[in-house]
Order: C-alpha cells, then sequence, then structure tokens
C-alpha cells in the first residue's frame, strides 16, 4: 500500500490516543486474531474472563464476529481527535452513527467473510444494532482496560513524547523509523508505504494522524472523509501489563526499593505524572525520589514542550549495569 501525503499533512500531522482502538485491539488478542507476542502472559490471563463476558453480553460475541484484518465496518472505530480523548466521548460518537451508514458498512464487513453464528446474526440485524455493539464496547472497556487505563495511557504518552520529539530534532523520516518493520518513509515520491498491503491512496490534504496503541498493531484507515490514520504499536509495552519494572535486588539496599525502581524505570524518558502511574506510587513520593537521583546525577531533567522528562545519565546507566 502506498498512502502519498502532502507537505501540509506533513507540517500538521499530529499524535492522537483512543481508548476506543484499546478496546477492540484487545478484543482481537484475546481471540487470537492478532498475535499475542509481548502481551502473552496478560492473554492467558485475561481470556477465561472473556468467556464469561459473551455469556453475559452476547453482543460481544456479534462484535467479535466481525474481526477480520481488512475491511472492518468503520464506524465502530471513529477516528480519535487528539491526545486527551475520553472514551465516553468516543462512544457517543459511535452511538450517533445513522443506522443506514451502520448497516451499509456491516455489509462490506461481512462481505467474503465467514458467517456468524446465528444469534450474531440476530443482532447484526436488529434496529438497534449500533447500540447493542456500543454496549458490547462498552462491557469490554470496563472489564479488559479502565482497570489499568492510567498506566496504559502513561505508555501511549511517552511514546507520542518521544516520536514527536525525533521529528523535531531529527525530521520527519526518523519520526517515522521504526513505526513498524512493515512500514517506510519514500522521500522522493512523498508517500507512506506499507509493505504487504494493497493499493494506493492520496491523503487529500485531509491531514495524517498517528496513533500509538498497547493491545493493537499497524492499522490503517483511509476514510475518504477522514483524515489518513495509522495505529502502530507503542514502544515499551512488554511490562506494562506486568509488574513494576525490579531493580537488581542488590540496588535496593543501597538507595531503597522505591528509589531503586523509578531509576530502573528512568532507562527510558518519562515524567513524573507516567512514573507515578506505572510504579503505583504517588506524584509526591515520585518526586522526592527524583530530587535525591538528581542530586546523586544518576538522572537528568530535560523540557519538551510542556512535558518535563526524566530519563538515566551515563551514571545511571553504570550503576543499573
Amino acid at each position: 500500500m502506498l498512502i502519498q501525503v502532502s507537505p501540509a499533512d506533513v507540517a500538521g500531522c499530529r499524535y492522537a490516543i483512543s481508548p476506543l482502538f484499546e478496546v477492540e485491539g484487545a478484543l482481537f488478542l484475546l481471540t487470537g486474531s492478532l498475535p499475542a507476542g509481548a502481551l502473552h502472559d496478560w492473554v492467558v490471563r485475561t481470556r477465561p474472563r472473556l468467556a464469561e463476558l459473551r455469556r453475559a453480553e452476547p453482543a460481544v460475541g456479534a462484535l467479535i464476529s466481525l474481526q477480520r484484518r481488512a475491511e472492518n465496518a468503520d464506524f465502530l472505530h471513529p477516528p480519535p481527535l487528539g491526545p486527551r480523548r475520553e472514551f465516553a466521548e468516543e462512544l457517543a460518537a459511535l452511538r450517533a452513527t445513522p443506522l443506514a451508514r451502520a448497516r451499509a458498512e456491516l455489509a462490506r464487513n461481512l462481505r467474503g467473510h465467514r458467517t456468524p453464528p446465528e444469534y450474531a446474526r440476530r443482532i447484526l440485524a436488529a434496529d438497534d444494532v449500533v447500540d447493542r455493539l456500543a454496549d458490547a464496547l462498552q462491557a469490554a472497556w470496563t472489564a479488559f482496560v479502565e482497570p489499568q487505563w492510567p498506566r496504559l495511557r502513561a505508555v501511549l504518552e511517552r511514546d507520542i513524547m518521544h516520536r514527536a520529539g525525533r521529528i523535531a530534532a531529527y525530521g520527519w523520516a526518523a519520526g517515522l523509523d521504526g513505526l513498524h518493520p512493515r512500514l517506510r518513509w519514500l522521500p522522493e515520491e512523498s508517500t507512506i508505504e506499507i509493505r504487504q498491503s494493497t493499493g494506493r491512496y492520496h491523503s487529500g490534504d485531509r491531514g495524517l494522524t498517528l496513533v500509538p496503541t498497547v493491545f493493537g498493531n499497524l492499522a490503517i484507515s483511509t476514510d475518504p472523509e477522514r483524515p489518513v490514520t495509522i495505529a502502530y504499536r507503542a514502544r515499551g509495552v512488554a511490562d506494562v501489563l506486568g509488574t513494576a519494572p525490579a531493580a537488581d535486588p542488590r540496588l535496593a539496599p543501597l538507595l531503597g526499593p522505591g528509589r531503586a525502581a523509578v531509576l530502573r524505570a528512568l532507562t527510558v524518558p518519562t515524567t513524573t505524572s507516567q512514573l507515578a502511574a506505572r510504579l503505583g506510587m504517588s506524584l509526591g513520593g515520585v518526586a522526592g525520589h527524583l530530587k535525591v537521583l538528581a542530586g546523586a546525577g544518576l538522572i537528568s531533567r530535560t523540557r519538551t514542550g510542556k512535558a518535563v522528562l526524566y530519563a538515566t545519565t551515563e551514571r545511571g546507566d553504570a550503576l543499573l549495569s
């Protein structure tokens, strides 16, 4: 697939966070429609709860019956508008979908796809199908994503700051570098290439939105009425759903367990609030640890826009190693 973008798209490229994307990505992982990879342990722990949810809310099964790698119904994942969008706002936008549009997109989704079970076909043919599917997404959000959302958002925000900083420092190509192995920037043609996919699209100056996800993987939306949207797996998701990063046990007696955990977490630049969410500490507690670590020369402090990022120094890295 080739997506040609204009200079205006590149200059105005923005990042967004979508809680709704995370719900759909979690369902794809739990049903095996996407490889679990680094989230294998989370999938194994969580999959029994999916079976319980499907029994309690049949529309979850109808939603799952639509899953495929391409031609998904667009109304189920409206493009996110920015990094501060809340799940309730996205779900309200989904519920406002006209029935005629929903029916057309569901028909396209199911064309050439496996036939859903009879109970799912009844739900998908109902006049209240939009609300039923929205209820299913709400149930999945409550069960799988909402309890961990502060930690997940911290990972996504950290990824945005990292990539936005690379674009500011090194240019557009550096911002796309490492987004996904199948994606690369072709500067001579002002084109984004997605390998192992077909088609050629022009942005039409509608804009370009990059969406990091924890549960999802590379996904492209080229809806002609919306900005081109590229979702990709965020950096640092491997340990976000496990235990907090642990320092070497020999380091805890020297620094204290909390301070040692903060130092270990700062091998990737992070803000105070992200650290607090990731480590389950209070903001005041994290701030105290940061002050001591900075005073010892183990971490540095850098302002990026409105955010302040902390990261280990060479001395801090040497201590950790």
